[in-house]
């Protein structure tokens, strides 16, 4: 899920000014409200959606039977309500943008915390404050005096590894290590016991599981995946709803469970070059057999709720996509739960903003996830839609009874108030013994070993062991991303009481072994305490979401300072043991080259000490836990090969396996056991990354229209926009749509010379570009000005940070006045401290403070480009 924070900034600094620039507003909303009513469809197209479905998409059985009584009961009460209490049941806002007393007013269905969202806006608030605060927004929601119905309100949070925003929560290994693990009766037991550890805090409702099947490493959500084969994210799904919620057959929605979210649908895991909130262009057929399995696996043991996904799928957005929500969903697989959105997903919607977005609902959301104040225009629009008929009465009425037939299968009618549940308040369930315990189980099974020389491993617990690497001792890093914070950082190891880091969890066993430890993260160590073995505990940092994108799978590319750290160490005849924390697999040749031993660790959570529990023996030299994770995700042979994925079982194209050819094979896994010949040598393996032999293509910006992922938008020294329709203006300037070859294929922008305007291109996340930084590249733009511009103009590049680079071009345009012409600079120039060509947030902008009329089109990066206008080196 979910762009973490309300503001959701990234500080760019612009000329003159640091400009904050709100992602959130940028997310590619355009055009205005979609006025087809919902009755306008026909019956044909109907009819084709119904034979396609059909085809493709099994018809589920419901995994509850139809209760009569209860169906009867939701269509009395949904009788009894009027227009405005429906609509504020399909509204769900977050915890910093609404008051109790707005509760109390509107009656919301549903309100979030987003990752990394507090009550009280305090990271370390207590179970107590959670509590409070879903008492007071409970007791607000049924109490009838302002908004005349006393439906509970429920909360939803994101608790994906665990109850991950609560300080001193259990937090297992990512997805990505549980895929490797691949026990779905452990997988069963966590999520019961993340159930447990979120109701303590008074919560009903997680955003939980993901089930994409990831089909692109470079995608930031990897690690929210449990495997690149669709079966083993089936069978987790259902075992991961069953644990949250109890078994349909048994005690589902107990006050021991909480209601689950299978997300996010559908098709996340597979955009095009890993993009996160891209383009799937899977065909039907793949989309069934690749990515909706864990559906049909979490809708069999009874989802309640399933999350729409900010995707498109062959060019139209999954959150307005009513083939995908109701034809496929809804109708063939049998779903009477209810759809919410992600975050402003719906804002995404061709022809929808924040607030408007009658499509959505058209196309079967039921619930707009709308965090910022958007909730009452949303609010308001959307009721004045339904009453001008563009949107049906009968698809509300159809919304409101999927969300009461939710709470009242989660008894939310008849429970207790939040803080009068049985578990609610018992704060020594959050992080409790027995909980960490399981979670330090996940982390044995979780490690994958790749590689053994001399079965160096296991060690015995008697020897002088150095512990280096900057991962070692910081359990921030080790749980990654979705931890405390939306992006797992900012985080301190005192943020995790209770928890042990992979350092302190070796220095036990070594010390009780009789053994010694010296923690040094550079691998230094005075004379006489020459160790007999090393580990070095390294990693990607931590990130979540599209922050995560990447353009290639090279470790630490340009800045290989784990790598200087192992050969140092090899160089001193040390033996090396690796522990490698990543959320995906990754190019590590050169590391696999220096490691006598390699271990992937994926993100193992706060039970640091079961990594230390694997590699060491007992005292009395017999092996305590062996390996027993196998790859769930194929290792890449090189930077670009992002796309290795095994042959799915009914694939019997020769093509398809001959195509498959990892370094690593998915299911590889050695153990104690493994003899030599079980081994793939990681010895001696080419380091070099073939990158001048990659062809890169032109990376189109704005090419007569803006390319995903960006969005235009303008901006002062105090204020920004984005643009949501042809023309547009602030303080500085004043921007139009115009024609140049096509129709508005150009834009026309009028500086009025009174500030500093700008205008550029922003994605809702930072993008890699490092492949093209590396290269020939350049930025390169047709611009046409009418004036001699008489002060600079700045053509630049802003990464996330307060970092920029530009040139200013005045001179360069006016030499040819009123004509258009081709400028093209390399990206050289935009280089140097502090440009971060990995994070770039900005890949255009024009600035500047001087009167004057511009035109431009057809913004490209060019792969190669030696014709530059103004060429850097």
């Amino acid at each position: 899920m979910k762009l973490t924070q309300i503001q959701r900034t990234t500080r760019l600094k612009m000329p003159m000014k640091t400009t904050v620039i709100t992602l959130g507003l940028f997310l590619g909303v355009s055009g205005c409200g979609d006025n087809q009513s919902a009755q306008q469809q026909t019956t044909e197209a109907a009819v084709t959606s119904e034979q396609t479905a059909s085809t493709i998409w099994p018809a589920l059985p419901p995994a509850i039977a139809k209760d009569e009584a209860l169906e009867a009961k939701i269509d009395a009460l949904v009788a009894k309500m009027t227009l405005e209490q429906k609509i504020a049941q399909m509204i769900q806002p977050e915890i910093r943008d609404i008051t109790v007393e707005d509760m109390r007013k509107y009656g919301f269905g549903s309100y979030l915390n987003g990752g990394g969202a507090y009550p009280n806006n305090d990271k370390h608030a207590t179970p107590a404050d959670w509590v409070a605060l879903a008492e007071s927004f409970y007791q607000a929601s049924v109490d009838d005096s302002i908004d005349g119905i006393n439906i509970p309100t429920m909360w939803g949070t994101d608790a994906v590894h665990g109850h991950n925003n609560v300080i001193g929560a259990t937090l297992f290994p990512h997805n990505i290590g549980l895929g490797a693990a691949n026990n779905p009766k452990l997988i069963e037991k966590i999520a019961a016991i993340t159930a447990q550890e979120v109701m303590v805090t008074g919560i009903d409702w997680v955003f939980a599981p993901t089930v994409a099947v990831v089909r692109d490493d470079r995608w930031g959500r990897t690690y929210e995946g449990y495997s690149e084969d669709p079966r083993i994210v089936k069978e987790y799904a259902y075992a991961i709803v069953e644990g949250l919620q109890g078994s349909v057959s048994g005690d589902f929605l107990s006050d021991q469970h909480v209601i689950s979210t299978v997300k996010h649908f559908i098709g996340d895991g597979g955009t095009e070059n890993g993009i996160d909130q891209g383009e799937n262009l899977a065909s039907e057929q793949d989309l069934y057999d690749i990515h909706a399995q864990g559906y049909v696996g979490g809708l069999n043991a009874g989802a309640q709720s399933v999350m729409a996904s900010f995707n498109s799928w062959h060019g139209e957005k999954n959150h307005g996509n009513q083939y995908l929500l109701t034809d496929v969903l809804k109708d063939r697989l049998g779903f009477d739960g209810f759809v919410v959105g992600d975050w402003n997903g719906h804002g995404q919607v061709a022809g929808c903003t924040n607030e408007s977005c009658a499509k959505s609902v058209n196309a079967g959301l039921d619930i707009f996830m709308v965090p910022t104040d958007a909730w009452k225009p949303l609010y308001e629009n959307t009721i004045a839609q339904v009453k001008s008929g563009e949107i049906s009465q009968a698809r509300i009425d159809d919304a409101v009874s999927r969300i009461l037939r939710v709470k009242f299968r989660a008894g939310l009618f008849d429970k207790p108030s939040p803080a009068n549940r049985p578990l609610s308040g018992k704060t020594e369930l959050i992080g409790q013994a027995s909980h960490r315990e399981v979670a330090r189980e996940a982390v044995r099974q979780s490690l994958v070993l790749l590689k053994n020389n001399q079965s160096i491993l296991p060690l015995k617990p008697n020897m002088k062991v150095l512990v280096a690497g900057d991962a070692a001792d910081n359990i921030g890093k080790q749980s990654g991303g979705w931890s405390i914070t939306w992006q797992g950082t900012d985080n301190k190891n005192s943020d995790f009481p209770g928890a042990t880091s992979i350092y302190s969890g070796i220095e036990q066993v070594v010390t009780q072994g009789g053994g010694k430890t010296t923690l040094s993260a550079n691998g230094d160590f005075k004379p006489e305490q020459q160790p007999d073995v090393a580990i070095v505990v390294f990693g990607e940092e931590p990130y979540a979401e599209g922050n995560g994108d990447i353009d290639n799978l090279e470790y630490q590319r340009g800045d290989k300072r784990d790598l200087a750290l192992l050969k140092k160490l090899k160089a001193q005849g040390i033996p090396v043991v690796s522990v490698f924390i990543s959320g995906r697999p990754m190019w590590v040749n050169a590391e696999f080259n220096q490691s006598d031993a390699f271990v992937a660790a994926w993100l193992p959570g706060t039970e640091g000490q079961g990594i230390a529990d694997v590699l060491f023996t007992k005292a009395d030299g017999t092996v305590a836990y062996d390996f027993v994770g196998k790859l769930s995700f194929s290792w890449p042979a090189t930077p670009q090969q992002t796309q290795v994925n095994v042959p799915l079982a009914q694939d019997k194209r020769v093509q398809a396996q001959a195509d498959y050819q990892p370094l690593i094979p998915y299911g590889y896994g050695l153990t104690y056991q493994s003899v030599a010949t079980d081994a793939i040598s990681l010895d001696a393996l080419s380091e070099d990354n073939l990158a001048a032999s990659q062809t890169l293509e032109d990376l189109a910006l704005f090419e007569r229209a803006v390319k995903s992922p960006w969005a235009m938008y303008i901006a002062t020294d105090n204020e920004q926009q984005a643009l949501t329709s042809s023309v547009a203006s602030n303080s500085a300037l004043n921007i139009r749509t115009m024609d140049r070859a096509v129709q508005e294929d150009a834009r026309l922008v009028s500086f009025n010379g009174t500030e500093q305007g700008t205008v550029g291109l922003i994605s809702s996340f930072p993008r890699d570009l490092r492949a093209y930084s590396n290269s020939d590249s350049a930025l390169s733009l047709s611009i046409k000005v009418e004036q001699s511009v008489s002060k600079p103009l700045w053509l630049g590049l802003a990464c996330q940070g307060d970092c920029r680079q530009q040139v200013d071009i005045a001179k360069l345009v006016n030499t040819k006045l009123a004509e258009w012409q081709n400028v093209s600079i390399s990206l050289a120039c935009f280089a140097g401290e502090p440009m971060d060509f990995g994070k770039i947030a900005m890949p255009f902008y024009l600035s500047t403070d001087a009167k004057v009329d511009i035109s431009f089109s057809d913004v490209v990066i060019k792969a190669t480009a030696n014709d530059n206008t103004i060429q850097c080196h």
